[in-house]
Order: structure tokens, then sequence, then C-alpha cells
């Protein structure tokens, strides 16, 4: 897959200031400052400290409290300035995509696409087989949405009151629906964290959901297993009714299997190694274009042009109301307007990022946890320990996958390793961890929509807690761990 970087020379390639000037205390002050405004931010300002972007506006003063400790240690601002252009070039690429990601959730949902998806998921349930379904049913729309949290605020909602139904705890349910719907949005090219990690690390989008494969399968295959034994020691009663739910979709939509051509011709693209940006443009346009063949009563509720209602659907908010409330949420989408809260949350941690790198910062910091963490297998560690700590500390999930993702990356180029195995190491400790933190944004979320608390679906979250232990292993075994290309002839 090629790269996606706009740095002509490659990411191997790029240096990293070197400031002899700058004691460890001095470089950690930014930081420390940041932890203290994103706390306070968290716990006593509820998130809302600085208004919606709150986040972003804490990297931001973070960056000029940088700017600040690199003017007292003789950096000059044309240096900062000019970090800060480059880490913002590095992440052009990975803005365009996550603009026709919104595009396509947006088509995908005028077109069919996902509520087929919907539809088709829900018909799988049984009984017998009732947890490990939920977990392919809810993994399947979060693949589709490439949202864990809609995920969870719909279909989600509806498996734990069917499976509380049938006489199955809460715990083991919400557990079910959490693992599934955060496999999906790890493995979703639609999923901002996606695109995150990858736009942090320094690769491109598919090569990073490849990447994954190798952890995220075999954990996935045993969380599949364990509950399917849980399901075999589970006495259910009663049956699993979503008539309802496929009665609302069927009656909004015109389903049909012919809807997952688009996604199909998407993921053949894909395979073919086609540009991310040609296919998911792609997907964008075949999708609009359905939309006008399949789904022409849904286009005029929407808007007096079924053109009008595909470009609202690309660059803006969508909405399709039915008569179940449990499906409006699923039913919406934000195109690519729903896409720059994570887009500036990426810029401004460029600024942070670059000034933090402009003054050296960033060097004395790498080489204090090198020293502590000289081998391949304690870099891996001191990965999942700082997303595991800033899941925990910040609060949010964006924030423990952008700064580890940026603290480390010269660490893993400087080990020879592909900027992959960053970037998978922060899905596998950053992204699926969230949830399993009560006082998390990711974990609050969860608890409140499910109505289950997070002590009782912890331990059957079984994919989220078990998927930091994976890539630790295969660190430590030394198994799919891809060196850079440069370098690998000398290691």
């Amino acid at each position: 897959m090629q790269n996606l970087s706009t740095n002509p020379s490659g990411p191997e390639n790029e240096h990293i200031v070197d400031n002899k000037e700058l004691n460890i205390w001095e470089a950690l002050i930014p930081v420390f400052l940041l932890m203290m405004m994103l706390a306070y931010n968290i716990f006593y300002a509820e998130g809302e400290w600085l208004g919606e972007y709150s986040n972003q506006f804490i990297l931001l003063m973070a960056g000029f409290i940088a700017a600040v400790v690199g003017l007292f240690n003789k950096t000059s601002l044309k240096t900062m300035w000019l970090e800060v252009l480059e880490n913002l070039r590095s992440v052009l690429v990975p803005i365009m995509i996550l603009f026709l990601v919104g595009a396509l959730a947006g088509t995908w949902l005028v077109s069919g696409i996902i509520p087929a998806m919907v539809y088709y998921g829900l018909q799988v349930l049984n009984p017998a087989i009732f947890l490990p379904a939920s977990v392919i049913i809810a993994a399947i729309i979060s693949v589709a949405t490439g949202s864990s949290w809609t995920t969870s605020a719909t279909v989600g909602i509806a498996l734990v009151g069917i499976g509380s139904a049938l006489g199955i705890a809460p715990g083991m349910i919400a557990g079910a629906v959490i693992s599934g719907a955060y496999f999906g949005d790890k493995m979703s090219p639609l999923s901002d964290t996606t695109n995150l990690a990858p736009a942090m690390a320094g690769t491109d989008l598919f090569t990073h959901i490849k990447y994954m494969t190798y952890t995220t399968v075999p954990t996935i295959l045993i969380t599949l297993g364990v509950f399917a034994v849980i399901s075999f020691n589970v006495e259910t009663t009663g049956s699993a009714d979503v008539s309802s739910l496929l009665i609302t979709i069927k009656e909004t939509f015109n389903i049909t299997p012919y809807l997952f051509i688009v996604p199909a011709v998407v993921i053949l693209m894909i395979l073919f190694k086609t540009k991310p940006l040609i296919a998911l443009g792609t997907g964008v346009g075949l999708a609009g274009v359905f939309a006008l063949f399949f789904q022409t009563e849904v286009l005029k509720t929407l808007s007096d042009s079924n053109v009008t209602a595909i470009f609202n659907a690309i660059f803006s908010d969508t909405s399709i109301t039915t008569e179940n409330e449990k499906l409006n949420d699923l039913f919406s989408a934000g195109g690519m307007k729903g896409m720059l809260w994570t887009i500036y949350l990426i810029c401004s941690a460029m600024v942070f990022g670059g000034i933090m790198d402009g003054i050296g910062a960033l060097a004395r910091v790498t080489k204090a946890l090198l020293s502590v963490a000289s081998s391949v297998f304690g870099l891996f560690a001191s990965t999942v320990i700082s997303c595991l700590g800033l899941n925990a500390i910040a609060s949010d999930q964006y924030l423990a996958i952008v700064i580890p993702g940026k603290m480390f990356k010269k660490a893993f180029q400087d080990k020879g390793l592909a900027p992959e195995n960053l970037s998978r190491t922060l899905e596998d400790s950053g992204t699926v961890t969230s949830v399993l933190i009560p006082w998390n944004t990711c974990g609050a979320y969860q608890s409140s929509v499910l109505g289950v608390g997070v002590g009782e679906y912890f331990i059957y979250a079984i994919f989220n807690w078990l998927s930091p232990f994976m890539t630790l292993f295969f660190a430590a075994v030394h198994l799919k761990i891809r060196q850079l290309k440069t370098t690998a002839q000398n290691l």
C-alpha cells in the first residue's frame, strides 16, 4: 500500500530537534500542564470548560506554554513554526480521507446500504447463540457505520432488551455488544479513531487496517469462542423478536441485496491496492447513484430535489425519521461537517506536537522513555501503558491516541519499526480500553446508553481488555513486527 505521507522524503527521514539547553523536567512542563487542564475540564467543567472544542483549545494552550518554554531555552519562533507546518503538511491527506469518510457515511445512509446491513444483520439472531450473534451483529453494524456509540445506542439497546427478556444477564449482553461494536469501530475505514491512529503514527489508513487484522482477528475469535461457551451454559426463555425493527426498516427503505454492490466494489478496490482517496471517492459516487435508483422516496422526504438531498448527505447533516425511535439515531449522519471536530483535534494536536518537537521536548522525553524501555518489547509496553494512563487521566480516547502517537512516533522510527506498529498499538490499547474506565467519556456513555454499569460489563467486554495483552504478546514473541525497509537490513 502506498504511503499517504505528503513528505516526499518519507516519515523515516523526518528529523527530530535535539535541544541540549532543555532538561527533562522543562520538557515535561507542557505535558503536566496539559494533563492538569484536561483533568480540570473533565472533572470540574464536565467537558465544557472552553465550549464544544475544549480539548482542541487546551492542546493549543499547551502548545503556547511549550513555545514559552522553548523561548527560555534558546529556540527560535521560526524553528517552532517550521515544525508546526511540517506536522500540518503530514496530515493533509488523512484530513482529506476524513472528509470522504463523512461523505461516505451520509451517502451510504441515504442509499440504503447501512439500513440493509442492519436489516440482514438482525435476522441472524437465534436464542441458542444469542451472545455470539450479538457480537457479530454489533460488529457488522459498527463496521458499516464506523461508530461504536451509534451501534450501542440503537441495536445495542435493542439487544440488551431482547436478551434480558430471554433471561440473560445484562452485563453479559452489554459486554457482547461492546466487544462487537469496538471491533467494528476499530476496523472500519469510516471510524474517526481508525483514521486518527495512522495519521498520528505516519502511515496510511488501509495499511493500518490490514496490519491491525493480525492482532484483532485472533482477539475477536477468542471473544466469540468464550461467548459461545457461555451461551451453552445459559438457559434462555422466550424468543428474540426483532420484527418491529425489521418492519420499520423495510417500510422506510427499499431493501435489496443489490445495495451490497457498492461496499463490495470499495472492498475490491482496496484489495487491489487502489489509492484510498480514489476507493472512498468511488464509494461516495456509487452510493449517490444507487440512492437515485433505489431510494427515491427517501430522498423526497429529505429535499424537494433528489440531487440536493444527496449533496446534503455528502456535505452536511442528514436525518431520516422513522416510527421506531431506536432507529432514528442510527439513521442519521453528519457528512463532511460531522468530521470537523476530529479534524480540528488533529490540527490542534499537530500544533502542540510541532512546537514540542521544535523546542526539543519530544527528543528529551523520548530519550528518557527509551532509557527505561530500551528493548522493542519495552517500547511497545511503554506505549500501551501511556495509552491506558491517558484514558484514565484525560478521560478521552482521542487524546489517548493523539498524545502517545506523537510522543512515540520518533522512538519507533529510531528502532527501525514501521509506523503501522505504532498505529496498531494505539488502537489496541487506546481506542478499545476507553470503554472500560467509568469516568472516561466512552465508559460513561456506554453505561448510560445501555443501562448497564461498567463494573457489570467489564469482565464480559472480552475483546476490549484482551486487545492490549494481544498486542504485547505479539511484541514479546516478535510476531508480525514490521521493520522499516530502509533499516531492516541493519537490524
